[in-house]
């Protein structure tokens, strides 16, 4: 049989951790949001929509501000 990998390993320990100590996160997704994370939502989106994600020819990314003027973020 082949040699279990850390990861592997990591995967079965918290198994068995989960087993005795129950999921990480267990609430509800169907609540209302508060007012502070509609807020938060509002203002995450509007940063994303600052940015704009470039593709090199060798399949890598990196993200560039759309208005190069723009320092509101830097």
């Amino acid at each position: 049989m082949a040699k279990e990998t850390m990861t592997e390993k990591f995967m079965r320990a918290t198994g068995r951790l989960r087993i005795i100590f129950g999921p990480a996160h267990s609430s509800s997704l169907d609540h209302e949001m508060t007012e502070e994370n509609r807020r938060l939502l509002v203002r995450r989106q509007a940063e994303a929509q600052q940015w704009e994600t470039i593709r090199r020819a060798d399949g890598s990314t990196y993200v560039v501000p759309k208005d190069p003027n723009d320092q509101s973020l830097r």
